[in-house]
This record gives C-alpha cells, sequence and structure tokens, in this order.
C-alpha cells in the first residue's frame, strides 16, 4: 500500500478534502470533504473596528515562516474553550513535510520574544488553505489573520479555505457555500498561481490599506 504522504496530501486538497484526526491521541487520520464549505472572501473582506484599532497599534511583532512548528504545536495544545483538537502527531508531520517543500506556511504574533499568536494553511496555486489557528493574547489570532489576508492579496491568491465557519470566523464576513460551489472555486483557483512571497510583514496600517484597497 502506498504511503499516504505530502504528495498524496497535496493531492487531497486538489481535489477539495482536508485530513483531520477524531482526537489529539488519535493514531489515524481521515478525509474531509463537507457539504457545505467556509470560505473568507479576499476581496470584501471586513476587519470589524475594534480590531483595526489594534491591527494599527501594532501590539504584536510580525513574523511569517519562522516558527512553523512550535504554531503547529500550539495550535495542537487544549486551550480553555477547546478541550480537544483534531491535530495528532500524524498531521503534525505531514504539515511539517509540506513546510519543508515550501508549500504550507505560518503567521506569527510575537510579543516579548514569545510566541502568543497565530495560524497555518497550505499554499496550492491561487488557492491557501487556513488550517488552524491559536491565540494566548487577546486578538492575537485575529491579527494574524489580517495580515494573513494582506499577504494573500498581494500575492495574487484567488481563494482564501477557511473549511467550517466558526463564530469567530463570521465578523470577517465569511461565508458557507455548497460543495459544488467550493469545488468550482478551487478549480479556478488552481488555474493561477500565488506568491506567499519572503518580504518582511507590513505595518498594521500598510496591510489594512492593501485589504481595503481590494474591496
Amino acid at each position: 500500500m502506498e504511503t499516504f504522504g505530502p504528495a498524496q496530501l497535496l493531492a487531497c486538497y486538489a481535489r477539495g478534502v482536508f485530513p483531520m484526526a477524531d482526537a489529539r491521541e488519535d493514531d489515524q487520520i481521515f478525509l474531509v470533504d463537507p457539504d457545505r464549505r467556509g470560505v473568507l472572501p479576499l476581496v470584501g473582506f471586513h476587519v470589524p473596528r475594534r480590531l483595526a484599532r489594534t491591527v494599527r497599534a501594532e501590539p504584536f511583532h510580525i513574523r511569517f515562516d519562522s516558527a512553523f512548528d512550535q504554531v503547529v504545536a500550539l495550535c495542537a495544545e487544549a486551550a480553555p474553550d477547546r478541550r480537544e483538537t483534531w491535530i495528532n502527531p500524524i498531521i503534525q508531520d505531514l504539515y511539517g513535510q509540506l513546510f519543508a517543500m515550501g508549500r504550507a506556511h505560518s503567521v506569527e504574533c510575537w510579543r516579548d520574544g514569545r510566541l502568543v499568536g497565530g495560524l497555518y494553511g497550505v499554499s496550492l496555486g491561487g488557492a491557501f488553505f487556513g488550517e488552524s489557528m491559536f491565540s494566548r493574547a487577546t486578538d492575537a489570532s485575529k491579527v494574524a489573520l489580517v495580515h494573513l489576508v494582506a499577504r494573500l492579496i498581494l500575492g495574487g491568491y484567488r481563494l482564501l479555505d477557511a473549511q467550517f465557519i466558526t463564530d469567530h470566523l463570521s465578523q470577517f464576513d465569511a461565508e458557507e457555500i455548497p460543495r459544488a460551489a467550493y469545488h468550482r472555486r478551487l478549480a479556478e483557483a488552481l488555474q493561477t498561481t500565488g506568491d506567499f512571497g519572503d518580504q518582511p510583514a507590513l505595518a498594521g496600517v500598510a496591510a489594512l490599506q492593501v485589504i481595503s484597497q481590494a474591496s
């Protein structure tokens, strides 16, 4: 039997499915293709006023891809509002391999030398598949998301997949679309090539301007 590795995982994303585990300690993964899919708009991404003030104030130092494994590990940790997570060691290893291939990326919020929030996801063609986020300081994951969206807009991405809609994501005008509509958007995005790039993070004001100009 062929081993399920990073190449097979990328093929799954290309056809619209993604992996999960039932629990942190589970030793297996399964593939998910939801009836309805969460998508965050790159054109028309809404930044709530209070969050925009926080982004402008720059309470965190933003970095990209400087601590990918640590971001995934923190996303996998239990938290007060999340007793269990779906990120098991198999998933951690697979995404570490994708990062080494330049196919996965992290957005990180640092404060006083400590990683206090962030997110990670997979880049394929003109699509970015958001996987998970964490926050150990107020608004840290939200600020990371704002900077991700600005980066994707500048890089020419067409699709930001959020998998499932949550209250946390709804404030950004995320939408839930049928599977068939998602697969059409995905096919269109995969015909293009997004450039995540390795440039420094934008200042908060500049990130908000990029988002505003795209709307």
